[in-house]
């Protein structure tokens, strides 16, 4: 898959979908790459879309430099990538750390959002998450993956799921393996400097936040949050759903978005 080199790094990015239709772009989760993000959506998504996935500094297949590394940095990132795919404006779609660089994007290049999609996510870390979080941070630093699997997967997926795909999370322990974790740390800290609320309050796009009702992590009362914070957004509780809601409920998420997307005027 193609590299292109954008701010002194190479950022690994895929395209799916016809040439010339509306740009998505989406963007992954902190231990996921695009590559395996979004199997349940690519071809969903791609019959309409022109479908961007990107691991961002520090994940998957992209460079992964040394730190500190911060929203403000990934936004600006994707701003290059954009400008190096002579891509002006896109949708922009986030789960879970992915969401928080969509947030930091549509604050700093609001000229460039046609809408905002954010899933599982938050606009701002509160004393439980960031001690969840620090945890994360730990494990990684201490190398290893194992222990690092033990501390995560717990928050990523709801009971319910784990008990039904027990191959996933065989996937996921494997995948996590072959992490940078040092690189993991640096996104974990750039993670803890996420806070966005009182500016999204100044931010006017189309919105939607969808959110797993059994998100343990990042769920409803951060949901919420961000409900409050972005004027007109829509808010779309995921039932039974954990935080890989994308995963946990694929038919529903990709119906949601899909609607929401085609309901944004096209100019």
């Amino acid at each position: 898959m193609p590299v292109i080199q954008v701010n002194g790094l190479g950022i690994h990015y895929e395209w799916h979908g016809a040439d010339g239709a509306p740009v998505l772009v989406l963007n992954n989760g902190i231990l996921m790459n695009a590559a395996a993000s979004w199997v349940p959506q690519t071809a969903a998504f791609a019959a309409a879309y022109r479908v961007l996935q990107y691991d961002c500094r520090g994940q998957g297949q992209s460079d992964h430099p040394a730190g500190p590394y911060a929203m403000d940095q990934h936004a600006d990132d994707l701003a290059a990538l954009l400008d190096a795919l002579g891509v002006r404006r896109a949708h922009v779609l986030g789960i879970s750390y992915g969401g928080e660089v969509s947030q930091a994007f549509a604050l700093r290049h609001r000229e460039r959002v046609l809408s905002l999609v954010l899933a599982d996510t938050v606009s701002e870390v509160g004393p439980e998450l960031r001690l969840i979080v620090e945890g994360w941070k730990a494990a990684a630093l201490s190398g290893d993956s194992d222990l690092f699997y033990l501390v995560t997967a717990p928050w990523n997926f709801s009971p319910a799921f784990m008990e039904r795909q027990p191959a996933i999370l065989a996937a996921a322990r494997e995948r996590y393996r072959s992490l940078d974790l040092p690189a993991v740390a640096r996104l974990c800290d750039a993670f803890l400097g996420a806070d966005f609320t009182k500016r999204l309050r100044h931010l006017d796009v189309p919105a939607c936040i969808l959110v797993g009702d059994r998100d343990l992590l990042k769920g409803p009362r951060y949901a919420r949050i961000l409900h409050d914070a972005v004027r007109g957004s829509r808010l779309h509780v995921l039932e039974g759903a954990g935080h890989a809601a994308t995963w946990e409920a694929a038919a529903e998420f990709n119906r949601v978005v899909l609607e929401f997307l085609a309901s944004v005027p096209r100019v």
